[in-house]
């Protein structure tokens, strides 16, 4: 069967081969009435366009990047969510790297999205050497910041305040009548789990405490596995009023080694995790959170990254930083 080509499909449209190409590679640019006969013409016609031919031409793909840290983490899911939502809309396809917080596996899935030639990477580093990402800038890959400041003023970033968000979590905690906080964290190599300690240390310093009381049990995964390790060795050394996890899927193992121990949340240890993830509301005792609007942070990341990838002249460099909520549930009421 020979293959169908874009004058087919133009002619069957009614239209240029020209609105043809655009509908494949700018959409935004084709009236919505045009587009939808073109797209009817391509679905019936079965047309499939040559990726490899087209990216030779314009000198990268329709694809973009998304490396994230942790995959399994819901946070990152929905994260993904809402850049193939943008990314979909305006005609890119996007290619998942999950680095599992190695710099190695993210330097291997970087170097394979630049041999894809993608227009563009939004990451969440898993370390803090922006060298690594300006040699993807310098083979004219533009690069966005997902859930981490910007290294420099020329390069757009999205994130979260989470020293503010480590510091209204424990503020939380100790606005209850908790004394003493035990902070349950991933990797200290991890930006976020820093930066949500030194808040955590700015409340307890706001609230007359000693910022080096807060005892940190440091997991070398942020998972739920790790949580209940975690509240083991808590367990064992003597437990604290109220303890403060790094993100929600290790607050969930705390509370599930917890309450296995027979201690009870929040009457005898008040428990706050970090992402309001759905399972944070529906667990067995509800539990309090740090919501993030991580939808958002893909949605706007990816609108950031194609708006600099198709209008490099016009396009203007921004440092969105966004304030997490705090969420009370029964885990410290």
């Amino acid at each position: 069967m020979a293959m169908v080509s874009i004058k087919d499909v133009a002619a069957l449209a009614g239209v240029s081969p020209g609105t043809v190409s655009n509908v494949l590679n700018r959409p935004g640019k084709v009236a919505p009435a045009t587009r939808e006969r073109v797209e009817a013409a391509i679905n019936e016609l079965g047309f499939v366009r040559h990726g490899s031919a087209s990216t030779l031409r314009a000198g990268h793909s329709r694809t973009i990047g998304l490396s994230v840290i942790d995959i399994g983490n819901p946070f990152f899911t929905e994260v993904a969510a809402g850049v193939e939502d943008v990314a979909s809309d305006l005609g890119y396809a996007v290619i998942l790297g999950n680095s599992a917080g190695s710099q190695d596996k993210e330097d291997r899935n970087l170097r394979v999205l630049a041999e894809h030639r993608v227009r563009g990477v939004l990451i969440t580093p898993s370390g803090e050497d922006p060298a690594r990402l300006e040699r993807l800038r310098e083979h004219g890959i533009s690069v966005v910041l997902v859930d981490h400041p910007a290294h420099r003023p020329d390069q757009c970033a999205v994130a979260v305040d989470d020293v503010a968000g480590g510091r209204a979590a424990v503020a939380h905690l100790l606005a209850r009548g908790a004394t003493s906080v035990a902070y349950v964290t991933g990797p200290l190599t991890i930006r976020q789990c820093v930066e949500r300690r030194q808040g955590a240390k700015v409340a307890m310093r706001s609230a007359g405490l000693d910022p080096e009381d807060l005892r940190v049990a440091e997991a070398s995964t942020m998972t739920a596995r790790a949580g209940e390790k975690a509240a083991a060795d808590l367990i064992a050394a003597g437990l604290p009023e109220a303890v403060f996890c790094a993100n929600d899927l290790l607050a969930l193992g705390v509370l599930r080694a917890l309450l296995r121990a027979g201690v009870r949340v929040p009457e005898d240890v008040a428990l706050m995790g970090y992402d309001d993830i759905d399972f944070a509301a529906a667990s067995t005792v509800s539990l309090s959170s740090m919501r993030q609007p991580t939808y958002q942070l893909g949605r706007i990341a990816t609108e950031l990254l194609l708006d600099e990838c198709d209008n490099p002249e016009t396009h203007a460099h921004q440092h969105i930083m966004f304030q997490p909520e705090l969420i009370a549930r029964e885990s410290t009421q």
